[in-house]
C-alpha cells in the first residue's frame, strides 16, 4: 500500500508500565513520550525501572504529513500544547502491546479509538517534531472556504419524486 504522505517523520515511543491498584488488571500501560529520529534499541528494550513503573522503548513509527490534514495539523499546534496520539494495539503474547501508529491529526487519533480494543492516548509533542509540523502547514496549508449545501423544501421532493398531489 502506498501512502500519500508529503513528509514522514521518524519516531521512537517510550511507554510505562504501572502496577495496577485493582482486581481486575495487573499492570496499567500508557505512552509517555515520542522521541524525534530512529532510536538505536530494539523494540521493547527496557529503558528505566522504579519500584512502581517500568518504562519500555516500544518501537518506532512514522508520524505521515498529508496536505488534506494541515488544517487539523495547524490546529493541533495552536492549542495550549501540541499533542501526539499513540495507538498501542493489544497483542496475545508477550510483548502485549503492538506499536500501530503515531499522529499529529487529531481527528486521525481520535478515530482509532472506534475500534475499541486499542489503546489510544496522547503525548506532548516534542520541540523538534512541532518545527517540522509547523513547516509542513506554512508551506503546503490552504485555506478552503466552507460552502454549505442548499437542500431543496421537504415538499418539493415529494412533488418531484411523483408523491405530492395525493398520487
Amino acid at each position: 500500500m502506498r501512502s500519500t504522505a508529503l513528509v514522514s517523520v521518524p519516531v521512537g515511543v517510550v511507554v510505562e508500565r504501572r502496577r495496577a491498584k485493582s482486581v481486575w488488571a495487573e499492570f496499567l500501560w500508557r505512552p509517555v513520550s515520542v522521541l524525534a529520529g530512529k532510536p538505536s534499541a530494539e523494540p521493547w528494550t527496557v529503558l528505566d525501572v522504579q519500584a512502581e513503573s517500568v518504562m519500555f522503548y516500544a518501537g518506532e513509527a512514522a508520524i505521515e504529513l498529508h496536505r488534506t490534514e494541515s488544517a487539523f495539523y495547524r490546529d493541533n499546534l495552536t492549542s495550549e500544547t501540541p499533542r501526539l496520539w499513540v495507538v498501542l494495539s493489544p497483542t496475545a503474547s508477550d510483548p502485549p502491546f503492538q506499536l500501530l501508529a503515531v499522529t499529529a491529526d487529531p481527528a486521525e487519533g481520535e478515530g482509532f479509538t472506534d475500534a475499541g480494543n486499542n489503546l489510544v492516548d496522547t503525548v506532548p509533542m516534542p520541540r523538534d517534531i512541532v518545527a517540522i509540523v509547523d513547516l509542513f502547514v506554512a508551506t503546503h496549508h490552504v485555506e478552503r472556504p466552507f460552502i454549505k449545501r442548499r437542500r431543496a423544501p421537504a415538499e418539493f421532493d415529494r412533488q418531484k419524486n411523483g408523491q405530492g398531489n395525493g398520487t
